[in-house]
């Protein structure tokens, strides 16, 4: 079965778009869209050795916390942009250590990073050991990469395998 869908969630995700992309739900436009979600991860497949393995429950849990702390960031940001001053706002560079090792892995952090207002991911070191992350208000910056840490590196360890 893995050498027809080397990569499942893939071809569920090229399915899926496809019909979306399309927006007309006939049998046609699903079999197109089968065949477009079997043959590009099937004939791509080579060029993806060693692919790390993402656990589906952790995964999904993760995508609830990061939409909720989308919601609570907005708030936090339209807070700050209505009620703080210019002059009391800390803008800080994060350097943010990685632990992540997988371009998959670095990639999520950096886009949830940039998908949370307030922050927004502005460079990978050439080593691929650090993000670089712009905050618009951090007044402890050490407390600040502490949270992000925590918070998202952490439960990305644990997702992708």
């Amino acid at each position: 079965m893995t050498r027809l869908l080397p990569h499942p969630g893939l071809s569920a995700l090229l399915v899926a778009m496809w019909m979306v992309m399309v927006n007309d739900l006939t049998f046609g436009t699903l079999f197109l869209g089968l065949v477009v979600g079997i043959g590009v991860p099937l004939f791509t497949a080579p060029w993806w050795p060693g692919r790390p393995h993402v656990r589906f429950l952790p995964a999904t849990a993760y995508v609830g916390m990061v939409l909720w702390d989308i919601i609570i960031a907005n708030f936090q940001v339209a807070a700050i942009i209505l009620f703080k001053p210019n002059r009391d706002l800390r803008p800080a560079w994060l350097t943010i250590p990685l632990e992540l090792t997988t371009p998959e892995a670095i990639t999520v952090f950096a886009g949830t990073i940039s998908l949370t207002p307030g922050t927004v991911s502005a460079d990978i070191s050439a080593c691929g050991n650090y993000l670089l992350v712009h905050a618009l208000h951090a007044p402890d910056p050490q407390a600040e990469i502490a949270k992000v840490t925590a918070r998202y590196e952490a439960r990305l360890l644990r997702i992708f395998v």
